[in-house]
């Protein structure tokens, strides 16, 4: 695959015909699906269906905000129409005004060429054909572009990610490392508070040694740290894979999320809270990032 790609990009096309120029803008920003919204210029509309899948065809998710305007180059810029009867309306009225409150009439053709409705333009419709081909060429040229930037943006996600990655690893390593002293710590805790509490009372010493292992027991994080070296290998493999994975990669990250948070609810010793602090910054930015992936 062509690896990640990120969901923000933006991308400008053009294309000119002999009576048409083109001009596209295509914009993506992070959704949760994909979302479509095409702006079209006037005679237009006939095209969004097509439009709508072509961009469909370019992206799995993101929400994308296409605006097309045209103008003529060529050609018939329209054809301007003149209402005289409306003209000598709005002239009679400003006489009659003028009369009624004392003042000469100070009325011009400039002022008539001001005043709604007098003076229409219509513009040509007939294209050839020509807008169709031009509108579907331009928004192609902005999609390349706007997926090009969407692939360069992943490439610096994933290397981004694969640090962080990298991080997390790192870091259960060291965490299990440090468990085993850190199990005997417990137990030496616990087996003194037991005996403080048990001074004057006859207490079989094997029953407290069974029962301070039990509670050592319940603070050993093993099985987090394995979940989360498996979960870190596919999030890996994903990154590798390439392609519209963000969504697997955004389930991935929680389940991170949750390990770390099992294994702070269950650490009972100082350096090893400390530590779990750590891994929680870690995986909540690796979380954040992964909110980028397409």
């Amino acid at each position: 695959m062509g690896g990640i790609a990120s969901m923000t990009g933006f991308g400008r096309g053009e294309a000119r015909g002999a009576h048409l120029a083109v001009l596209v803008e295509a914009r993506s920003l992070n959704h949760r699906f994909l979302e479509i919204n095409l702006k079209l210029g006037r005679g237009l509309s006939g095209h969004e269906a097509d439009l709508r899948r072509l961009v469909q065809g370019r992206a799995a998710r993101g929400r994308f905000d296409v605006t097309v305007t045209t103008r003529r180059t060529g050609g018939s810029q329209g054809i301007v129409r003149t209402d005289a009867a409306l003209g000598a309306e709005y002239a009679k009225g400003a006489r009659a005004l003028a009369d009624a409150v004392g003042l000469a009439p100070d009325f011009t053709v400039s002022d008539l060429l001001r005043l709604p409705g007098v003076v229409t333009v219509e513009e040509a419709d007939e294209d050839g054909g020509e807008s169709g081909l031009l509108v579907k060429t331009a928004v192609q040229e902005a999609m390349d572009e706007l997926v090009r930037m969407r692939q360069t943006e992943g490439s610096a996600l994933a290397a981004d990610l694969e640090g962080r990655l990298n991080a997390v690893d790192a870091w259960v390593g060291e965490l299990g490392g440090l468990v085993p002293a850190a199990l005997q710590r417990i137990q030496d805790r616990l087996r003194e508070r037991l005996r403080a509490l048990l001074e004057d009372a006859p207490v079989d010493p094997g029953r407290i040694a069974q029962e301070v292992a039990t509670w050592a027991a319940r603070s050993d994080v093993a099985e987090e740290l394995t979940r989360l070296s498996s979960h870190c290998g596919q999030f890996r493999a994903l990154l590798a894979e390439g392609g519209p994975v963000g969504r697997q990669l955004d389930f991935l990250a929680q389940e991170l999320h949750r390990e770390v948070n099992t294994i702070a609810s269950k650490a009972d010793d100082g350096e090893m809270i400390a530590r779990v602090l750590e891994a929680r910054t870690l995986v909540e930015r690796l979380r954040e990032q992964v909110q980028n992936v397409e």
